[in-house]
């Protein structure tokens, strides 16, 4: 675990903690001892809320390098992923008024998945990703679980 960067607004440190946490989870991989990780690079959501155009472009830019990054280590250690985001916030900047936009969208968001065994996605929703998760790892989803495997199986 990274600690988040101590400052008043993280748009002072629009990176925060990524390239530590590229630092511990590519250890992990390359040294074999996660069956699963999950990662979650926070800039874009946390730097979007504070509206500053030039620093929620960094705070891309650094997510957009660092899972890339990641993804490299992970293909190198037979990784399988799934990439997703629970909402928008850095994909809208401005308000139609001008004013700065500080929360999330209801914008759809991607997912994305990097497996052999995942040649086609059916559309879903967030509650489809456990699922998707669990397909991958050749394990039997719970009865309690209402989504279902994104993976479409012909």
């Amino acid at each position: 675990m990274a600690n988040s960067p101590k400052v008043a607004t993280y748009d002072l440190k629009p990176e925060m903690s990524a390239w530590e946490l590229v630092s511990l989870v590519s250890e992990e991989m390359n040294n074999d001892r996660a069956d699963f990780v999950c990662l979650n690079f926070a800039n874009p959501d946390m730097v979007g809320h504070t509206g500053i155009y030039d620093a929620i472009v960094k705070a891309v830019s650094t997510a957009d390098s660092c899972l890339a990054e990641v993804i490299k280590v992970g293909l190198e250690n037979d990784y399988q992923f799934v990439i997703i985001a629970d909402h928008g916030n850095a994909d809208r900047v401005v308000n139609p008024d001008g004013s700065p936009h500080t929360s999330h969208t209801t914008n759809p968001v991607p997912v994305i998945v990097i497996s052999d065994e995942a040649t086609e996605l059916k559309d879903g929703k967030l509650a489809d990703i456990a699922p998707t998760i669990l397909d991958l790892l050749g394990i039997e989803q719970p009865s309690e679980m209402t989504g279902s495997s994104l993976i479409a199986r012909s």
